[in-house]
């Protein structure tokens, strides 16, 4: 029998991180012999998050699990979002079909971090990474 998050959608990491500066800070590393599908993070603010933005993704390439984030609503602490990848809601009319987002599988010893690309907000905040291994 698996690891609980290998047998279920999981919460794989809690991280602090500081929305009054720029810059990556680590959520979570593959481990050895998996891949890790992330589904969603939450993001919870000790205080206002200002104008921050954030992306999430690998190292290196940090916004191609989550592009940019406008953390501009949430403005009190104990203030929370869900961020994950959009679900498009249009068809293409030419062909009738719904068009899919692209999303990413991350190969064992890949390194997700959040980007803070503008910082404007308080130091300490929360991002809770959820998705399970394969």
């Amino acid at each position: 029998m698996g690891e609980l998050n290998e047998l279920a959608l999981s919460l794989v990491s809690t991280t602090t991180v500081a929305l009054n500066s720029t810059g990556q800070t680590t959520l979570y590393t593959v481990p050895t012999g998996k891949t890790f599908i992330p589904v969603f993070a939450v993001i919870r603010v000790g205080a206002d998050a200002g104008a921050s933005v954030i992306t999430i993704g690998q190292n290196g390439a940090a916004d191609d699990f989550l592009d940019f984030q406008d953390l501009g609503n949430l403005d009190a602490a104990n203030d929370m979002a869900i961020l994950r990848p959009s679900i498009p809601d249009f068809v293409d009319s030419s062909a009738d079909k719904a068009n899919v987002e692209c999303l990413k599988a991350y190969a064992a010893a890949t390194v997700i971090e959040v980007d803070v690309i503008t910082g404007s907000g308080g130091a300490t905040n929360y991002i809770d990474l959820f998705g399970y291994l394969v």
